[in-house]
């Protein structure tokens, strides 16, 4: 089905809807990449961050009515790779994270593969 560009990548899927977690859970996997257990909050995203090894994060800009805010500045300080996902638009995005990638929703199955194999660690 894909030629596995993401081999190798291990990623943490923040998304509280259950049905979109899993399409990208079973999508990354297709090409290749390895899925922490999605998790739907700030705190269950933390405690991952904080017990877990992984490559680079998809970050819903919204969590059951929390901002992403303290997952996104934990990830910067520990110097993990993200990438927004949201239907927000740019004023959605934590203002200290605006210059990183951002994926719109609805997206597609390819804008969300082209986006984690630019944006992989080396």
């Amino acid at each position: 089905m894909s030629d596995l560009l993401l081999t190798g990548l291990t990623v943490l899927i923040a998304e509280d809807d259950p049905l979109i977690a899993m399409e990208l859970e079973d999508l990354l996997t297709d090409y290749g990449a390895t899925c922490l257990a999605p998790v739907g909050s700030i705190s269950s995203a933390l405690t991952l961050i904080a017990a877990s090894r992984f490559d680079v994060a998809l970050l819903d800009v919204n969590l059951r009515g929390e901002r992403i805010d303290p997952v996104a500045d934990c990830l910067a300080t520990v110097g993990t790779p993200f990438l927004f996902t949201t239907g927000y638009g740019e004023d959605g995005l934590p203002s200290a994270h605006r210059h990183r990638p951002v994926i719109a929703k609805p997206f597609s199955a390819s804008a969300i593969v082209s986006a984690l194999a630019r944006h992989r660690p080396s």
